[in-house]
């Protein structure tokens, strides 16, 4: 399923809207602009909360906790040292987590399983907003994917958040 994710130019917290390939809005992502630590509400666009992020703020690096049904669904940590990319780690319950590795400027990311890329994501360059397509293999969980991204943007370009 192709989506695309943009974020909100004008808005207190992180927001995105997520559209799907043929353009409906299909999923909304809340940041709450006064919290200790970054948290953001993903929901459909009833108001449903499919998965919350939140910040481990006493962590070595940039560390993100999504929850569902008030669980660890994943927790998502940017490495510290790579060379020319940037990498991260996607730790679900079981063995045979996703990693996600992006180029140099943060623009371009595969996110792989076993080596077997399962979504793509693509930032565009001419935009005043972040705004990505997100490309991701039928049978894998679009939500944990698309709220990475979410996760990935914040800890890449948190200077624009």
């Amino acid at each position: 399923m192709r989506y695309v994710m943009k974020q909100r130019l004008f808005s207190w917290g992180n927001d995105f809207n997520i559209r799907d390939e043929e353009g409906r809005e299909v999923f909304f992502v809340d940041g709450r602009a006064f919290s200790l630590g970054k948290k953001l509400s993903f929901q459909d666009m009833e108001g449903n909360e499919l998965a919350f992020i939140q910040q481990r703020l006493l962590s070595w690096g940039p560390t993100y906790e999504i929850l569902r049904d008030g669980r660890v669904a994943a927790v998502v940590k940017k490495k510290l040292f790579t060379f020319f990319n940037c990498q991260f780690t996607i730790d679900e319950p079981g063995p045979n987590d996703p990693i996600a590795k992006g180029d140099f400027m943060d623009h371009e990311y595969v996110i792989s399983r076993g080596g077997a890329p399962i979504a793509t994501v693509s930032k565009r360059w001419f935009s005043w907003t972040d705004t990505y397509g997100v490309d991701i293999v039928d049978g894998e969980d679009d939500i944990l994917l698309l709220a990475s991204t979410v996760v990935i943007d914040m800890a890449c370009h948190q200077d624009n958040n």
